[in-house]
């Protein structure tokens, strides 16, 4: 073990309670198995409901995405080194990175953008990894191409509208707010629409719609598809009779790397709403199941 340390301190879940079923504990170290690096982490992102997840293996360690330095390697992992700096999403099937260190597979690692801090950067991974994979992997979004992001002043829909703005599509969003709207002009939509508005009547027909609201909304959508559109949705199964995508991210760290290219050449913003360092682990959690929230919630491990 490479971190001279045997403990480390690690957000709990305990009980299916949210917030209130949280501790903060001292738990050992892991160790890093084949095909997996230690991470010292230094940020950690929260998602909205995601202590919901897990209630079927409590006791559990809450957070996908994390920002940090390798410490240590297993010996087959070649693709990262002790000293790097690295962002990742994390698989949903294990524990999460609300610790001060997390053993991580290689595969979803990628290098942290140097642009960015890791409080910054942890906040990446989820959501712009939802965003690349409904616009270019199931969506199949071309340059030149027209397409909708419902909820585009989101978590994801305001990454979503910089990647397709950034891959040259013309990107309408909808949104319900005018402080929402100001936010996505802001990241060269060409059209922000009301989404309490009739908008399938309103807009010429497009080749992709990408839902992040779910819902009437998306019951609606069919309608803006040009012939041979494609509706890509991560909020709901989508109604009977709709030809559309439902998927729930998947870590890549190749496609991260990517994600993290664009961060450093200053073409994609992340939102950031509140950072709280790891004692208040319960405080933040509360917030980032708040209403009004405009981004992440992080927790700061170090510093």
């Amino acid at each position: 073990m490479q971190t001279g340390q045997r403990t480390m301190r690690a957000v709990r879940s305990r009980t299916p309670q949210g917030p209130k079923g949280l501790t903060l504990e001292r738990i050992d170290v892991p160790d890093p198995a084949p095909g997996e690096a230690l991470i010292r982490v230094h940020a950690a992102a929260i998602t909205r409901d995601e202590l919901d997840w897990p209630a079927d293996r409590l006791p559990a360690t809450p957070s996908y995405e994390l920002s940090g330095v390798v410490t240590a390697v297993a010996p087959d992992v070649d693709r990262v080194r002790v000293g790097d700096a690295v962002f990742a999403l994390t698989p949903f099937d294990r524990d999460g990175v609300a610790a001060e260190f997390a053993a991580v597979p290689e595969a979803v690692l990628a290098p942290k953008p140097h642009a960015v801090d890791h409080v910054q950067a942890a906040a990446v991974p989820m959501p712009s990894l939802t965003a690349w994979q409904g616009l270019f992997v199931h969506g199949r979004l071309e340059s030149g191409q027209r397409v909708i992001v419902h909820g585009a002043a989101g978590g994801v829909g305001h990454l979503a509208v910089q990647l397709a703005a950034r891959r040259a599509a013309y990107v309408i969003g909808t949104t319900s707010s005018s402080a929402g709207a100001d936010m996505v002009r802001s990241m060269e939509a060409n059209q922000v629409i009301d989404s309490a508005s009739i908008f399938e009547r309103g807009i010429d027909p497009v080749d992709l719609v990408f839902d992040t609201v779910g819902g009437d909304v998306l019951a609606r959508s069919s309608q803006l598809l040009r012939q041979g559109g494609r509706l890509v949705t991560i909020a709901d199964e989508p109604p009977e009779g709709v030809d559309a995508t439902y998927f729930v991210v998947e870590p890549d760290g190749e496609q991260l790397a990517k994600v993290g290219d664009l961060v450093d050449e200053g073409a994609l913003h992340p939102a950031i709403d509140s950072v709280f360092p790891l004692e208040e682990f319960r405080a933040a959690f509360e917030r980032s199941m708040a209403s009004g929230k405009r981004g992440k919630v992080v927790l700061r491990v170090i510093g």
